[in-house]
């Protein structure tokens, strides 16, 4: 037999009918790094918020792992709000996320329902000229002036949203005047105008902090956030105001009760 004879391997066999109909898949194989991030959700369930949570340095030497697979599990904790990270002080049990009902009331209204202070501070109001989309939005010619005012919502002291309402300047004349009496723009639209929001279409979508709404929100660039676009009418069918709402997707849920239409 010569060289060639006796290296030369067989044809490797064809499946044969009962493998050619098995339905048998490889298991999924999960990564490292979910297992961990499994273990501290279990850990962390049973700690009040505000507990710290050991660095990634500990955790990486008692779970036998590279920080870089701790560092993954603790960010995604982060993300869905179960850990808080705090910059120069480290990571925490998050607070329960607030459940917000959908519904058309103020944001005092809905941080009081929720057996939380509602606080505001103003970032920026002033006047600003209406493109196309938002002349629209608003029933005005473009070019038209617009109230615009942004605000930090907080509830109990911690900051949850960035707020920037959108007003025609010529259906609510004085209207920034008149902010500075009222605590409340819709109690300013009420007492002064004689305008009631009764209806409006909501949108909700995802967005990434930018590094400036990081910043305003004690959050980390790039976090997950909810996008709420509020279009307000009053009961006539006229538009009121366009709103912009940003939310922490760590600390909100919005919930929502469904009917079946009959």
């Amino acid at each position: 037999m010569t060289t060639e004879e006796r290296t030369e391997q067989p044809p490797t066999a064809g499946p044969g009918p009962q493998d050619a109909g098995s339905t048998d898949r490889p298991a999924t194989r999960v990564p490292k790094y979910y297992g961990l991030k499994k273990h501290l959700l279990e850990m962390t369930d049973t700690l009040p918020a505000g507990t710290p949570v050991p660095p990634e340095r500990t955790l990486a030497a008692e779970f036998d792992t590279s920080r870089t697979t701790v560092r993954q599990a603790l960010q995604e904790l982060v993300v869905e709000g179960r850990l808080e990270r705090i910059q120069g002080k480290g990571t925490f049990v998050a607070k329960p996320k607030v459940a917000q009902a959908l519904q058309l009331t103020s944001y005092t209204e809905d941080m009081r329902a929720q057996g939380l202070e509602p606080t505001s501070r103003l970032l920026d109001v002033g006047y600003v000229t209406a493109d196309d989309r938002l002349a629209a939005l608003l029933d005005i010619k473009a070019g038209g002036r617009v109230l615009r005012i942004e605000r930090l919502r907080l509830a109990n002291g911690d900051p949850m949203a960035i707020e920037s309402a959108h007003l025609s300047a010529k259906r609510f004349p004085a209207l920034r005047r008149n902010l500075v009496k009222h605590n409340s723009l819709y109690a300013a639209l009420r007492e002064v105008y004689g305008i009631t929001v009764a209806e409006a279409e909501e949108t909700i979508e995802t967005s990434l902090a930018t590094p400036r709404e990081a910043g305003l929100l004690g959050s980390d660039i790039g976090l997950p956030m909810l996008l709420l676009s509020r279009h307000s009418y009053d009961a006539q069918g006229e538009p009121v105001e366009w709103v912009r709402s940003l939310y922490r997707g760590d600390r909100y849920k919005f919930v929502a009760r469904l009917k079946r239409p009959s």
